[in-house]
């Protein structure tokens, strides 16, 4: 007998968009994640997995919730000691979640996306009793059987989960699970086509908010969220200003401060961004067919975006970034990454030499979860802005 698990939310819909808004800010700031703690309080299990992607219609269609492990700005007072102080902080800080107790999980998922982030999940099991795992997405997708490997690895990885869940996912599951995450995915496309057209009805640090608490709520309620506030905020009343239509890139793994983003949405429009990339990595619906977990990794590999971690003859990162900035009709970017991220760290160099053989503007900055002081990176941000305006 399937239990009825609790609402996750509170009822939004009797407030104003911006409340229902600020309703996720605070979620999403709570490094106690109380949706997450009330749905283990219902009973339900939960699967934690690790920057930057997941294929969460697996954990899904098994009945458990999947939590996107992003870190938060916490001091990782015992993380600290499992890694070395040269390593970034969201490892620290996802640690430190779960040796706290303020998230308690049943299963832990990570990926060998860096040199420090493939070791993730063997520190996690060695300080927990739960399945601690390593999703090995496909080193070279250009490879003719990186779908057939991928899809192997899904079936290994839904074994796991059924384990973990103590029941069986059927093809038929998945299938229902694949229609709820392609219209979770259209609200998202729906969301973003917002920021491009009419970016004054939407800011950078708003849509995060209603973005990042996808991953710490069931997906129907989160299309039900999406579903409710997109046509609100396209009655916004908001007029346009005379701002820079910026694209931001550097937010694949570890996150910005919300702060660090309203303080960009002072002087700007960001008119997309690679923010929480990873609920929106694939871009198109995935076919539901007779074997859904082939469709899903296809999809992970044709039907997908970019990032610096996931290498691609097909989406050269340059040129993917050009073309982002192209199609959002964007002035310029804002070029930053997380301090001691490798891969974003190299991607700044590729990325700037692509901008400027095009003769892009471009703002460079770095970030950490835990910044809480932007007085610095406002004044740079704004005399670079108004250099572009005025000049």
């Amino acid at each position: 007998m399937t239990v009825a698990m609790p609402a996750l939310l509170d009822d939004y819909e009797s407030m104003t968009v911006e409340d229902a808004i600020l309703m996720c800010r605070d979620l999403v700031e709570d490094p106690d994640f109380p949706t997450v703690q009330k749905w283990r309080d219902a009973g339900g299990k939960v699967v934690g997995h690790f920057q930057v992607y997941f294929p969460e219609e697996i954990a899904h269609a098994a009945g458990m919730l999947p939590f996107k492990v992003r870190g938060a700005p916490v001091e990782a007072r015992q993380g600290e000691s499992h890694f070395g102080s040269y390593l970034c902080s969201i490892l620290k800080t996802s640690l430190e979640l779960a040796l706290s107790g303020r998230v308690v999980l049943d299963m832990f998922v990570s990926h060998p996306i860096c040199d420090s982030a493939r070791n993730l999940a063997a520190v996690f099991g060695r300080n927990f009793d739960y399945p601690c795992e390593i999703l090995y997405l496909p080193q070279n997708a250009n490879s003719a059987h990186a779908s057939t490997y991928l899809r192997g690895e899904y079936a290994r990885l839904t074994r796991e989960v059924e384990a973990v869940a103590g029941r069986s996912i059927t093809p038929e599951q998945l299938r229902v699970s694949l229609g709820v995450f392609n219209e979770n995915r259209r609200l998202l496309r729906e969301l973003y086509e917002i920021k491009r057209e009419t970016p004054w009805l939407l800011s950078v640090d708003k849509a995060y908010c209603l973005v990042a608490v996808g991953g710490m709520i069931t997906r129907e309620e989160h299309n039900q969220l999406l579903a409710w506030a997109i046509p609100h905020i396209r009655a916004g009343s908001a007029t346009p200003q005379d701002r820079m239509r910026l694209v931001f890139a550097g937010g694949f793994c570890e996150q910005p401060p919300l702060d660090l983003l309203h303080t960009i949405a002072q002087f700007s429009y960001v008119v997309d961004d690679d923010l929480l990339i990873g609920l929106r990595w694939i871009t198109e619906d995935v076919p539901v067919g007779e074997d859904p977990l082939a469709d899903l990794a296809e999809s992970y590999l044709d039907r997908s975006s970019y990032s610096p971690v996931q290498h691609d003859l097909r989406k050269p990162k340059e040129k993917m970034l050009l073309e982002q900035i192209k199609a959002s009709n964007a002035g310029a970017a804002i070029i930053t990454a997380a301090k001691m991220c490798e891969p974003g760290l190299d991607e700044i160099v590729a990325y700037t030499k692509a901008l400027d053989d095009e003769g892009i503007p471009y703002f460079v900055s770095e970030f950490e979860e835990r910044m809480t002081n932007f007085d610095s990176l406002q004044i740079q941000l704004e005399t670079f802005i108004e250099n572009l305006l005025f000049a």
